[in-house]
């Protein structure tokens, strides 16, 4: 928004200097005035004969005084315009990189050396924005990149059955029909869940009071025929644990979390844990698994859309979109929660959630 031009800050503050130094000779002068020559006698004889009288001490006085007031202005001035602009000078670095960062660069830094006060803790806290920044745009620039080419591979495919079916026409349409109806499930699934992400990442939708434990057994009961067939026990203990916000979302949160273990977990024999309790003023639900050992350096990266890692990536109908534990982290975060990923030392992952507890 356009505004009128006016007086700059280190011009307000050099005339602010020269305006208080002139106040205060103007005060010093009429305290000299007021104690001084109120004393001295006003007769052609002075003090005591030897003294000049208050005449002669006043048109002496003045022109000094004038000169003097004149010196202090000017004085004012000049040092009001130096120490202004020391002092705003860190006032600019802070502009120039607010405008580089306007103009798209994010990757500048002030790094404003000196003492620490005011300016050295804006700069300090300007920086610290503009690493947050760049980190997100760059996590955005991948996500969309990813997403594109997610959704690329399902439509090319799909295109290169349609041309398939086109130039053989002595092809059965069965198994095309099928092998499109896969792909387009996974294009719709993809789709969801990148709906699903962004309304978690938007935080609009209504609380209300939600048990995890609840939405616990419920999601291990949608699941349980899974775990079944993949011979793997299910369990879900602990008791209620509170909290408000999205049932929805929640229930998306712990079914994604369960999902997650049931599939990457031991061939046969393996076992999945689901536990909720309230520690202290937190609802905390705890989702371990047995399965491969993980390395940390692959763990601390399984939260960012489609990574899904080397040793998880599976080619069966569960293989997933690799946005499983991105939604987690999205809900979590849309509940002023927090997500904990820890790798067990006999292998598998052992995810902790923590929710502001219900009042």
């Amino acid at each position: 928004m356009r505004r009128r031009s006016g007086l700059s800050a280190r011009l307000k503050l050099t005339l602010s200097y020269a305006a208080f130094l002139a106040v205060a000779g103007a005060l010093l002068l009429a305290v000299v005035w007021a104690f001084i020559l109120r004393y001295v006698p006003d007769n052609p004889k002075g003090l005591l004969g030897i003294s000049p009288n208050r005449y002669l001490l006043v048109h002496t006085f003045a022109p000094a005084a004038a000169v003097a007031m004149g010196f202090l202005l000017l004085f004012g001035l000049l040092g009001g315009w130096f120490l202004a602009g020391r002092m705003l000078a860190p006032l600019t670095q802070i502009t120039a990189a607010a405008r580089m960062a306007g103009n798209g660069v994010l990757s500048h830094r002030i790094r404003m050396k000196g003492r620490q006060d005011e300016f050295r803790e804006l700069s300090d806290a300007f920086d610290s924005m503009l690493e947050q920044l760049e980190s997100h745009v760059a996590e955005q620039q991948r996500f969309a990149a990813n997403a594109s080419h997610e959704l690329r591979t399902p439509l090319a495919i799909s295109r290169t059955l349609l041309d398939v079916a086109r130039k053989d026409t002595t092809r059965e349409g069965d198994e095309l029909i099928e092998r499109l109806h896969t792909v387009n499930t996974r294009a719709i699934d993809l789709t969801e869940a990148l709906l699903l992400l962004s309304r978690g990442d938007s935080g609009h939708f209504v609380r209300e009071d939600v048990d995890l434990s609840l939405l616990a057994e419920e999601a291990a009961e949608t699941l349980l025929p899974l775990a079944e067939q993949r011979r793997i026990t299910l369990d879900v203990v602990g008791g209620a644990a509170r909290t408000r916000g999205s049932a929805e979302l929640l229930l998306r949160m712990v079914t994604n979390l369960i999902q997650n273990a049931v599939v990457h977990n031991l061939p046969a024999g393996g076992t999945v844990t689901v536990h909720t309790e309230v520690d202290g003023d937190s609802s905390v639900l705890r989702v371990e698994n047995t399965g491969r050992r993980l390395p940390a350096e692959l763990v601390a990266t399984l939260t960012e859309p489609f990574q899904r890692g080397t040793e998880r990536v599976r080619t069966d109908e569960h293989a997933g979109v690799g946005l499983g534990l991105a939604i987690v982290a999205s809900i979590v975060r849309a509940h002023d929660g927090t997500l904990d990923l820890v790798p067990r030392p006999a292998g598998g992952l052992l995810v902790t959630v923590r929710l502001r507890g219900a009042p």
